[in-house]
């Protein structure tokens, strides 16, 4: 498929009826803007080629629905929709995720790994706006109150895995698609209560954020198993976030590199 081609799939998608299109054949990237909002964004052409040619008809909807949901949000925003505590989630971006929204607003974080950085975000129910310092007089609440509002909130998110097995290795897969399978890490009890049940070394893995993979590796091929396996989710995610997985151990999470056979450990991040 070709840029044009692309381009011209999207609007087919997406309708003229809300949005302005233009291309810029320079940079390579695609700008909507909503024509009653006067916001929009920029959608990068190969990236999008690029998951095309592995995913074919399944990337195209990915972004279709990414769009959406981003504009979605916004109109809901404009409405002015109630803020409501029980609806703050964390979740889990990397740490070359932007610090600051578009528009020059911090966001509310807190340091979760080397690879991985906390976010807060406002469920819409259909998709979710991250919290920016801009948003806190809406809430009327301080950024601590958010991140403990989120703590617990992800607390209540089913913790209901699907389990493989590979080479005498164990998996086992949350994937609810609720846009916080990834938070699942932030959850504690559900982590040591995986633990309890792990019979090899514990591995915890967010290669994007719709999947939380914990591992019972047992042998030194599961690691091998893991790095492809976590490689492959992370370059089909939506919003990626790390390939590399974490060992975990007395309620403490180790990124790894994983080469061949051989484990190569980092030094122990303050969570």
């Amino acid at each position: 498929m070709k840029p044009e081609q692309l381009i011209d799939e999207l609007k087919k998608r997406l309708g003229t009826e809300r949005f302005n299109y233009s291309y810029n054949r320079k940079d390579n990237k695609l700008r909507l803007d909503h024509k009653t909002l006067h916001r929009g964004m920029d959608v990068i052409i190969p990236d999008i080629l690029a998951k095309y040619k592995e995913r074919k008809e399944l990337a195209l909807e990915d972004v279709v629905y990414t769009i959406e949901q981003t504009f979605n949000a916004m109109e809901m925003e404009e409405k002015n929709t109630p803020f409501n505590l029980e609806n703050i989630y964390p979740v889990i971006r990397s740490t070359s995720f932007p610090l600051k929204s578009k528009e020059g607003h911090a966001f509310i974080t807190t340091d979760h790994t080397a690879e991985t950085r906390i976010y807060y975000a406002l469920d819409l129910e259909t998709t979710y706006r991250l919290i920016d310092e801009s948003m806190l007089s809406k809430l009327n609440v301080s950024a601590d109150q958010i991140r403990e509002a989120a703590r617990f909130s992800v607390r209540k998110l089913s913790t209901i895995v699907k389990k493989d097995e590979v080479a005498g290795n164990i998996f086992y897969f949350v994937n609810e698609n609720d846009g916080y399978d990834a938070s699942r890490i932030l959850n504690d009890s559900f982590l040591k209560r995986m633990r309890e049940e792990i019979e090899g070394d514990m591995t915890v893995s967010v290669p994007h954020q719709d999947v939380l993979i914990i591992g019972d590796i047992r042998n030194e091929t599961g690691y091998d198993v893991l790095a492809q396996m976590t490689m492959h989710y992370f370059s089909i995610g939506r919003v990626p976030i790390t390939s590399l997985s974490f060992v975990y151990e007395k309620g403490e999470l180790t990124p790894i590199f994983i080469l061949a056979k051989n484990r190569i450990k980092k030094e122990p991040e303050d969570k």
